[in-house]
C-alpha cells in the first residue's frame, strides 16, 4: 500500500474514533434509595431532568440512569456498587443516600451508626474514583419539614451531612447539599412549621415541588 493511502486511512480511522468519541453521551447513575427509586417516575426529578435537557436541546448529550432501590442504606449502595454501577461504565455517579440510615435507627432498630455510615461511604468514592468516574455526593434532605429543628431526627441528619460534607471536600468530589437547601427553602416557606407539605408528601419522600428543586439543583450541579 502507498504511503499516502495508508496515510489517508489512517486518518479515516483516526476521525471516526473521534466522532464516536464525540458522540457519546454522557452517562450519569443516580445511586440511592427510594427517593431516587421514584425519581424516574413521571414526574419524579431525574424524569423532570429529563424533561429540561430536552427542552434546551441538551437531551443527546447525556444519558441519566436511576439506580435507586427503596430502603437502602449505604451499606446496600456498596453491595451493589459493582452490578449496578460499575458494570455500567457512568462517567459521572451521584449518590443520595442517608435517610435509612438515620431513619430506620428509631423506626426499626436497623440504621447506621455515624462510623460505620462514613467508612462504607469511602469504599464506595474509592472505587468510583478508582476507575476515574467523577463523583457527586448529596446530603440527606429532610426526615419531617418542620423548620426550627424540632423534627425527632434532626441532630443525626445534620451530623450524617457534615460527614458528607467532610467528605466531599477530603475526596474532591462535588457537593449537592440538601439538607442546607432544603432547610432554607423550608424556612421560607414553611410558616405554619408543618411536618409535611412543603418539599415532600410524607416528610421524606418528595411531592411536586421537592421534585422541581431537586431537578433544578442537580441540573446546575451535576451537569
Amino acid at each position: 500500500m502507498k504511503p499516502v493511502i495508508k496515510n489517508f486511512t489512517a486518518l479515516c480511522v483516526l476521525l471516526c474514533m473521534l466522532s464516536f468519541t464525540m458522540d457519546k453521551p454522557m452517562r450519569i447513575i443516580f445511586f440511592g434509595d427510594s427517593i431516587t427509586q421514584m425519581g424516574v417516575d413521571p414526574g419524579g426529578y431525574i424524569d423532570r431532568m429529563n424533561k429540561i435537557l430536552q427542552s434546551t436541546g441538551k437531551s443527546a448529550a447525556y444519558e441519566l440512569i436511576g439506580a435507586g432501590i427503596s430502603g437502602n442504606k449505604v451499606y446496600d449502595l456498596y453491595l451493589r456498587l459493582e452490578d449496578d454501577v460499575l458494570s455500567k461504565s457512568p462517567d459521572r455517579v451521584v449518590i443520595w443516600v442517608g435517610v435509612n440510615d438515620v431513619w430506620h435507627k428509631s423506626s426499626m432498630g436497623t440504621g447506621t451508626d455515624a462510623d460505620k455510615f462514613e467508612k462504607f461511604y469511602v469504599a464506595i468514592i474509592k472505587k468510583l474514583q478508582a476507575r476515574n468516574i467523577k463523583v457527586v455526593l448529596c446530603t440527606p434532605a429532610t426526615i419531617g419539614e418542620r423548620s426550627d429543628y424540632s423534627n425527632q431526627q434532626d441532630g443525626d441528619l445534620n451530623r450524617y451531612s457534615t460527614i458528607i460534607r467532610d467528605l466531599a471536600a477530603k475526596y474532591d468530589c462535588k457537593l449537592c447539599d440538601f439538607r442546607k437547601i432544603f432547610h432554607e427553602y423550608i424556612l421560607q416557606n414553611n410558616p405554619g412549621n408543618l411536618d409535611r407539605g412543603i418539599l415532600t408528601t410524607d416528610g421524606v419522600h418528595l411531592n411536586e415541588k421537592g421534585n422541581q428543586l431537586v431537578a433544578e439543583t442537580l441540573i446546575s450541579i451535576v451537569l
